[in-house]
């Protein structure tokens, strides 16, 4: 009986295993005392009975503290919404001036991502300590700072979406003459549609997570309730806060994927 000829190993198998113990070794690298962050992996091990005590706490929710969460957790529904809906208005006609599909005139398109590269390099929680000195404390600077962090992400999205749609039907469109707002409305926009909506609805999962944090800053929502807890160490309410923010999350995720699936 002839033996079997095992196949040859394609060249360049060795790159993936390569590349991952790279990363790997980077990575120890960046953890060492006087090279990288000198993580003390130890301290976790001699301080753990510290956040003992608070994780027993938190499996043991305040039922009795629920009523006084609701107009906070409906407060911060309320943002979410309103900021994803200003948010995607805005971000649609801008993602169009962002794509190099849509938008042929360079500087026009260089300006509109360099404006939005400095948006996303500012974090929203700084946006939301800015606007509640600006307007003051409440969901105003809340929903301010969730439109600015909707636009920076969904108008990057969005836009490299368009850019690997097809260019065929916008040349043809160009070439009998139309307009580039025609051409944007009827021929972009139909194949847009669907990235567009997709990532609406993931920035909208994100805006009910922000949103509850920039409330730490005065930005209204259950995050100033989060804040108020958090100070007098009544874990207890905190986990109730937080077992119903994971409630929302899974909700909202469930009802995403349901209208992901028919869009697509």
């Amino acid at each position: 009986m002839t033996a079997l000829a095992l196949p040859q190993k394609p060249r360049g198998a060795w790159r993936g295993p390569a590349i991952a113990a790279a990363i790997l070794l980077a990575t120890v690298v960046m953890c060492l005392p006087g090279i990288g962050i000198g993580a003390d992996l130890g301290a976790i091990a001699r301080n753990w009975q510290n956040g003992a005590d608070k994780i027993i706490k938190l499996l043991q929710p305040d039922w009795s503290f629920f009523p006084r969460t609701i107009a906070p957790f409906v407060e911060t529904l309320q943002m979410a919404v309103i900021a994803t809906a200003v948010g995607a208005g805005i971000s649609l006609p801008l993602s169009f001036l962002a794509a190099r599909n849509t938008a042929p005139n360079a500087p026009t398109r260089i300006a509109v991502r360099a404006i939005l590269n400095v948006v996303r390099a500012v974090p929203d929680l700084l946006y939301a300590a800015i606007l509640v000195a600006m307007v003051g404390v409440g969901a105003l600077p809340g929903i301010l700072a969730l439109v600015l962090f909707n636009v920076g992400i969904l108008v990057k999205l969005v836009s490299e979406a368009i850019d690997t749609n097809e260019v065929g039907p916008l040349e043809a469109g160009r070439a009998v003459g139309a307009t580039p707002t025609q051409i944007n409305r009827t021929l972009a926009l139909p194949d847009a549609w669907p990235a567009f909506a997709n990532q609406t609805l993931y920035v909208f999962e994100l805006n009910v997570r922000a949103s509850t944090v920039l409330g730490l800053v005065g930005a209204g929502g259950l995050g100033l309730l989060i804040d108020a807890v958090r100070t007098f160490y009544r874990y207890d309410q905190l986990s109730l806060i937080i077992l119903e923010i994971l409630i929302i999350v899974i909700a909202l995720d469930a009802l995403s994927s349901a209208i992901r699936r028919r869009l697509v």
